[in-house]
């Protein structure tokens, strides 16, 4: 019977830079398909034409949720297997929670270069806005398109031979990082911040590590006693060898010239 078809369970939507998938369990049997019905909260139920009585349990949503500042509700509907028809019964089916792409969909991790500038004081970061899965006019928008002036960037860094880390914060994506302790080698991290959302939603995915080179460092901060102690027994053995072999070239030599002059018979005076 129509309503004996198990129902969708643990629906749950996972949304990062507006790449938005609905989930939910369990697999179906050859008996029955999962329909997915979404709309704006108030809105007229949609269907997007690749989560129709499918076997799957999960549907990309990205391209389908346009009004990214609206919030979205979904129904995950049990039905009869692709191909066979139904006489208009309702089916059983489940709701999921609300869902807002531009307060909840995650901010993935962002990339950035440094550039460290002639005087060794300030060091640049270049920052690299995540791609999202939203397109307008054919053009593929970054986090800054759409969240524009809210976006912030977070910038921990400290010292690369310190634990201690401090915390600035920035609208741009151009960093400066001025008055940094000249002749220090410096690690930095960056996060994108939406202040606007709740707490819990605010910042995005950590970024990589990247760290800065002193040219002018010490080869002391560089290198370990015990390896500068390395290179130099390396060097004194390398300059005794050296040594040693002109010392016993020479002298087979002196004896060899010796030799030859014991050997020749006396001029006639």
């Amino acid at each position: 019977a129509d309503h004996s078809y198990p129902r969708a369970q643990n629906v749950t939507w996972s949304s990062t830079n507006f790449k938005t998938i609905l989930s939910w369990e369990p697999k179906p049997s050859v008996d029955y398909s999962y329909t997915v019905e979404f709309s704006v909260a108030g809105g007229d139920r949609q269907r997007n034409h690749h989560c129709i009585r499918s076997n799957a349990t999960m549907c990309d949503l990205s391209v389908s949720l346009t009004e990214l500042k609206s919030c979205y509700s979904a129904d995950i509907v049990s039905e009869p297997p692709l191909g066979t028809t139904s006489d208009g019964t309702e089916f059983p089916h489940t709701t999921s929670p609300r869902f807002c792409p531009y307060q909840d969909t995650e901010i993935g991790r962002p990339t950035f270069n440094l550039t460290v500038h002639e005087d060794k004081k300030t060091i640049t970061l270049h920052v690299t806005d995540p791609l999202t899965a939203v397109f307008k006019d054919g053009h593929q928008l970054s986090i800054r398109d759409i969240f524009s002036d809210e976006l912030q960037y977070k910038v921990l860094y400290r010292k690369q031979k310190s634990t201690g880390t401090k915390m600035q914060t920035f609208s741009s994506s151009v960093i400066a990082m001025t008055n940094l302790d000249k002749g220090e080698s410096y690690c930095f991290s960056v996060q994108a911040q939406i202040p606007s959302r709740r707490s819990e939603k605010q910042f995005g995915q950590m970024s990589a590590t990247k760290c800065s080179h002193n040219d002018e460092e010490p080869i002391l901060k560089v290198y370990s006693p015990a390896v500068i102690a390395g290179g130099i027994l390396f060097i004194l053995i390398v300059i005794g060898l050296i040594i040693t072999i002109t010392v016993i070239y020479c002298s087979q030599k002196g004896k060899a010239q010796k030799s030859g002059a014991e050997g020749c018979p006396l001029r006639d005076v």
